[in-house]
């Protein structure tokens, strides 16, 4: 069997991994772009923070409708815009900065959303919401994903300058419009969220943030125009799900986790051997 083939072979004989592909692919696309804008920004955390803030509305959806991706969706929308909202809010009120209102927002969350499950489902069906299930991803997740994917793209098409001035110089915004900013700052949270909800789909809500942050953080690392930067973290997770799938598949462990094991070691290579960023060609500018 040639290299050609064993590269191959999973995605063309088993369907479930197809999907999953399919899936993690245009993840790529729509998740990876709003990482690089969290790490403009200064804000890599609370990509996780918002990731475990899905978790009650998710749990909330499952208690009404089981595990209906629709239900399950809606209610992780809901839950995880109310925690950017309401840290928002308390930064502006209290002496609390935004990162600190949203860690403890989020682990207040995250303890709801961990027992709101346990009180009707199993092990099983939480190990299923934190770590996700790639490879059960079906077609009404797939069209959910691309649905996601599309509208996210083409917001931040529209949005996009908007979105730099914003990441480079708030302070400017602040001062000439700051009902602009603080619209700009609540869409980019939406879609942020919108995102982790399509990512917990495919890689729980543990795992999603991992798609979102290690392939930008990689990125940064080979090249500083920013243009180049969404390029390449786009690339670099898709090709960790690539690697990841493969390894799932070959070795026989979980796909999620072995995705996100994938984009970390990309991760360490890139900070590593980076020629912008990496340790042994860093040069301070």
């Amino acid at each position: 069997m040639t290299l050609i083939s064993l590269f191959f072979d999973p995605f063309m004989s088993v369907g479930v991994i197809r999907r999953a592909l399919m899936a993690c692919l245009a993840l790529s696309l729509s998740i990876t772009p709003l990482g690089v804008f969290l790490l403009l920004r200064r804000m890599s955390l609370v990509g996780d923070a918002l990731s475990h803030a899905v978790l009650p509305g998710a749990a909330i959806g499952y208690l009404i409708s089981g595990m209906s991706l629709v239900a399950m969706g809606i209610g992780g929308f809901i839950a995880g815009l109310a925690v950017a909202m309401l840290s928002g809010l308390v930064s502006r009120r209290t002496p609390l900065q935004e990162d600190a209102s949203f860690a403890g927002l989020y682990l207040g969350s995250l303890a709801l959303g961990v027992t709101l499950v346990s009180l009707r489902g199993s092990s099983i069906d939480l190990l299923h919401m934190l770590f996700g299930s790639t490879l059960s991803v079906d077609t009404h997740a797939i069209l959910m994903i691309g649905t996601i994917a599309s509208l996210s793209l083409l917001t931040l098409s529209i949005l996009y300058r908007a979105f730099v001035i914003e990441a480079f110089d708030a302070t400017f915004l602040r001062v000439s419009s700051p009902h602009w900013l603080a619209i700009i700052h609540g869409l980019f949270l939406a879609l942020v969220v919108l995102n982790l909800v399509a990512g917990f789909q495919v890689l729980g809500t543990l795992m999603s943030v991992g798609l979102m942050i290690l392939p930008a953080a990689s990125a940064r690392c080979w090249t500083c125009n920013l243009q180049y930067i969404l390029v390449v973290a786009m690339g670099i997770s898709m090709l960790s799900s690539l690697i990841g799938l493969e390894w799932s598949y070959y070795a026989i462990v979980p796909a999620g986790p072995a995705i996100i094991l994938s984009a970390s070691i990309i991760f360490v290579i890139s900070i590593l051997f980076g020629t912008y960023g990496g340790c042994c060609f860093y040069v301070r500018h």
